[in-house]
């Protein structure tokens, strides 16, 4: 079974960049086919899906994430890895990392790791 986990500093202070990584076991990220999302959520408010590497090394964003995301991986180490720039206190979340066959919160997503709250704060 595909397993997910993500691993990154808890407490970023404002203006700095957020990096988190996610390790995969029990499946290859460059397996044909898969998809693998960066996906958080503010407290209190719904999913937003940030962007996804697709299995050949192609990546997608968030138009309104765009321009502070980047997603990245290490296919030796199985694990990709989502960097978010010029973090403020709205950027506060749970952040999650998740595998499917497609991206956005439109599609459905067979894994998910257990998700790991950042809170950016001074």
């Amino acid at each position: 079974q595909v397993q997910l986990q993500e691993s990154g500093p808890g407490l970023v202070k404002p203006s700095q960049t957020l990096s988190l990584t996610c390790t995969v076991s029990g499946g290859s990220i460059t397996t044909n086919s898969y998809y693998w999302s960066w996906i958080r959520q503010p407290p209190g408010k719904g999913l937003e899906w940030m962007g996804a590497i697709f299995y050949s090394g192609s990546t997608y964003y968030s138009p309104s994430l765009k321009s502070r995301t980047s997603i990245s991986r290490d296919t030796s180490k199985n694990q990709f890895t989502l960097q978010l720039t010029s973090v403020t206190p709205e950027d506060t979340a749970v952040y999650y990392c998740s595998s499917g066959r497609g991206y956005g919160l439109g599609s459905p997503y067979d894994y998910w790791g257990q998700g790991t709250q950042v809170t950016v704060s001074a």
